[in-house]
């Protein structure tokens, strides 16, 4: 099993209480196993992927926009990475830039218009450890095309959090008993 891990849309608007569509304290949570992760993965020579949200003022044509309130807007401080995450992530970068890729995303899913499937597996890569924000919207839709793309999954339960408890819930069951995940 060669593994990559995703840590997807950890940043200021969607963790800081002040952020813009943050889901706030259960997001802070999981700060701590985000960055162990992140620490073990540079460590051990493998791939890290930090996917971030992309969204620009004023775009009425994207579905978000009527869906939920700018956030992560191109230019601005709320697209960056969240606390020690923001750190660790640099550091990981320093230690072996050949092996942390910053992409950004448009859609809920990280498979959707990046190439991210094609440079996982031109990397070896056949399992995705996902981590982040929020569990049931963009983790979740990155678990599914993670799934239809064939790659094994991984959700680490400690290092995924969402504004909604009951969403969270579903998603964490839904990774298992539908994707085949192992949420561990």
């Amino acid at each position: 099993m060669k593994r990559a891990l995703l840590v997807i849309d950890y940043t200021y608007d969607f963790v800081a209480d002040d952020g813009k569509l943050t889901c706030g304290k259960p997001g802070q949570a999981i700060e701590g196993e985000i960055v162990s992760l992140i620490e073990e993965f540079s460590q051990n020579g493998e791939p890290i992927y930090v996917l971030n949200d992309l969204h620009y003022e004023n775009d009425a044509s994207h579905p978000e926009s009527r869906l939920f309130p700018p956030h992560n807007l191109y230019g601005t401080p709320g697209r960056e990475l969240y606390g020690r995450v923001k750190t660790a992530v640099t550091r990981a970068e320093e230690a072996c830039p050949a092996l942390v890729f910053r992409m950004d995303k448009t859609r809920y899913s990280a498979f959707v218009r990046t190439g991210l499937a094609e440079k996982l597996r031109a990397a070896g890569v056949d399992t995705v450890v996902l981590v982040g924000v929020c569990t049931d919207i963009c983790i979740l839709h990155t678990a599914v095309g993670a799934y239809n793309e064939g790659f094994g999954i991984v959700v680490p339960e400690r290092a995924v959090a969402s504004f909604s408890p009951e969403g969270h819930a579903f998603a964490l069951a839904h990774f298992k008993n539908t994707l085949g995940a192992a949420v561990v």
